[in-house]
């Protein structure tokens, strides 16, 4: 018989970090479940564990607070059907602010964008996770999102500055999409470049076959919850992240792999 592992170990969380990470596969435990959770990790030596929990299942907080799981984050996942979405009125932003494609060439500053852009994320409120280990993680993340790991990635270009990206998903098998990642530069923020990045977005999803599109934001960053909102999305789900470190890890010093 097939023994059902209660946990993934993160091969890339793990190099990318330096600590031995991995995530709990579901999102409730009983006393027992979470026994089991950590002898697992007690074998497989990890050090750092991962943990996005039902929030609506008191045992399972109550658990996960008694034994020493840090809360580091609300999930919130929004969704938008696009069969009912009505069309978007074009602003006076649209007529100076051109989407397209990213390019090879955009990648340093797509970088730039990113190092500044994801300070509301779980990772950031892990102190031990060093502040340039996190920068370097999104810098990464949208650098690969244009070398393939996104179905496509498109940039805001104002003045010949980029000033924002989007990264769009299509989920395999399914008519659904998801937006990966959103970012706007630091400098452009406040003026609508992200609800035209979304409304580009969604309107490439619809091209595509896409009927519904779903996001992840952070119940923290209001301001990203209301830019989806305006753009026709809802709550789909409200989770809990958790973080248990099994090491002291205040005593490794700064990341030494990035």
């Amino acid at each position: 018989m097939t023994t059902i592992e209660p946990c993934q170990f993160l091969l890339w969380d793990t190099e990318f970090f330096g600590y031995r990470i991995a995530r709990v596969i579901g999102h409730r435990f009983n006393l027992q479940r979470l026994n089991a959770i950590l002898k697992w990790c007690d074998i497989h030596k990890i050090e750092c564990l991962y943990f996005l929990a039902d929030p609506g299942d008191a045992e399972t907080v109550r658990l996960a607070e008694d034994y020493d799981f840090r809360l580091v984050d609300i999930r919130v996942t929004l969704e938008c059907n696009l069969k009912y979405r009505q069309a978007k009125l074009i602003n006076d932003l649209a007529e100076t602010v051109h989407m397209r494609p990213s390019r090879p060439s955009d990648i340093p500053a797509l970088r730039a964008i990113a190092r500044t852009a994801y300070g509301d994320s779980r990772f950031y409120f892990d102190p031990c996770f060093p502040k340039e280990a996190c920068d370097a993680l999104y810098e990464t993340w949208i650098q690969r999102s244009c070398e393939g790991y996104a179905d496509t990635v498109f940039v805001a270009e104002e003045n010949r500055q980029l000033v924002g990206y989007i990264s769009c998903h299509l989920l395999r098998d399914t008519a659904e999409g998801q937006i990966g990642l959103l970012g706007v530069d630091a400098q452009a923020r406040n003026r609508g470049i992200g609800e035209l990045l979304v409304d580009h977005s969604l309107k490439w999803f619809a091209e595509h076959g896409i009927e519904k599109v779903i996001v992840v934001t952070q119940g923290r960053n209001v301001a990203a919850q209301r830019l989806y909102q305006r753009c026709g999305f809802l709550t789909q789900s409200v989770q809990l992240w958790y973080h248990k470190w099994m090491v002291d890890c205040t005593s490794r010093g700064n990341h030494e792999s990035i």
